[in-house]
């Protein structure tokens, strides 16, 4: 998998020649592994169909900015929460213009203003409209307010001119694309982290087990990748590639994660238990295939080893991230975990049908001593990389105090 494999970048098209080469942008995006959405303006939509982008995206084009299908009509809202990145390529002068102050007088200008993810911009015009100077201070104003300004390239241009003002070509997007989820957040730091369920036998053909499909690890990996750490991932029975870049010890039962997790814990900055971890076994397992026979069966069940706590007690311990998975009592139940494993974080969600285990989408409450913080529905992959920020910031809090 790419650097931009699962992402779900936001495709936005707007008034221009250079909207034919957006048609080879969606098909590269798509053969790295991400998922596109793309939005036309109606200008756009004079220059190239959005039957050509349903086509290559695999996903219907969304144009109108009051959208009767979405749910309560807030199309925009619902596009800005799906996406982790939003380019918008080519770029007008006009919607640079209308983007650098702040108007919503459209879809994609509307989602700009409402989206919390990065914000890419392509411009493409001629020559002597880039190098006006309300086009020069509307670039200067967005880049001031973090919109990653991307060219433009100069060359020879559509109208028969020459000079500055060419969208970049596909290869030079995905490269800024690619670049973008890559950080050195944890650069030189090693982390350790569990995923999946355990399967704990009964017999030689059935186990207890949970609902944990392992995707919430899998992403946190692939975001501890993503911020330059030095990631091993201890992952028990799921139906998931393995995280490229990623050191990865497949596990079976929750002794052989406790055994997996001990011998790397050593020299490990940072631990996160994301894997949710079977409590019992089976105190006697049966070494052929229990019959159906009586009316009723009785399993004796002992204690598993509780590998987050035997973590916490190294010394000296790696920054020991918890996740806590509750059907009740959310934050009193997360925040007695803290304590009583004394742990340096823990991520809270609740489960149940929709939510938590197999889904796309998660919801964490974060929790640590001296503080917390509420991070709402998203994509796991989304939700992993603000969970990684939030570990990287307590991390070097927690050193920089141990260091005065």
């Amino acid at each position: 998998m790419t650097a931009l494999g699962e992402k779900r970048i936001l495709l936005g098209i707007t008034g221009g020649i250079a909207a034919y080469k957006s048609a080879e942008l969606v098909r590269r995006l798509r053969e790295r592994g991400a998922e596109v959405q793309v939005v036309m303006t109606r200008a756009a939509c004079e220059f190239v169909t959005p039957l050509t982008f349903q086509a290559l995206s695999g996903r219907p084009v969304a144009t109108e900015l009051l959208d009767h299908d979405a749910e309560a009509g807030m199309g925009h809202i619902r596009l800005a929460r799906w996406s982790d990145a939003v380019l918008i390529a080519p770029a007008s002068a006009d919607f640079l213009a209308r983007l650098a102050h702040g108007l919503a007088d459209d879809l994609l200008s509307t989602l700009c203003l409402a989206a919390d993810v990065p914000l890419l911009a392509a411009p493409a015009m001629n020559h002597v409209m880039w190098s006006a100077a309300a086009t020069q201070q509307n670039v200067k104003s967005l880049a001031g307010r973090g919109v990653h300004i991307l060219g433009p390239g100069a060359g020879d241009q559509a109208c028969g001119e020459t000079g500055p003002g060419r969208m970049l070509e596909p290869a030079d997007l995905l490269a800024a694309l690619e670049a973008l989820f890559q950080s050195d957040l944890l650069a030189g730091r090693r982390v350790l982290i569990t995923a999946g369920p355990t399967r704990e036998a009964i017999d030689p053909v059935r186990y207890i087990s949970n609902h944990s499909s392992g995707r919430m690890g899998y992403a946190i990996a692939r975001a501890a990748r993503e911020a330059g750490a030095d990631v091993t991932l201890v992952s028990g029975p799921v139906a998931l590639e393995p995280p490229e870049r990623v050191r990865c010890i497949a596990v079976d039962s929750a002794e052989q994660m406790y055994n997996a997790v001990m011998e790397g814990a050593a020299g490990t900055d940072i631990f996160i238990a994301a894997a949710a971890v079977a409590d019992y076994r089976a105190r006697n397992v049966a070494a052929r295939k229990i019959k159906k026979s009586a009316e009723s069966l009785s399993l004796e069940l002992e204690r598993n080893p509780d590998i987050l706590a035997q973590v916490a007690t190294l010394s000296p311990p790696p920054f020991t991230v918890g996740f806590a998975a509750e059907t009740e009592a959310l934050e009193a139940n997360a925040r007695d975990k803290l304590k009583t494993k004394k742990l340096d974080m823990i991520a809270a969600n609740r489960v149940g049908p929709g939510q938590g285990f197999d889904s796309e989408d998660n919801a964490l409450d974060v929790y640590w001593p001296a503080g917390s913080s509420s991070l709402e529905t998203m994509h796991k992959e989304k939700l992993a990389r603000r969970l990684i920020r939030l570990v990287a910031e307590q991390y070097y809090a927690k050193h920089s105090n141990q260091a005065h």
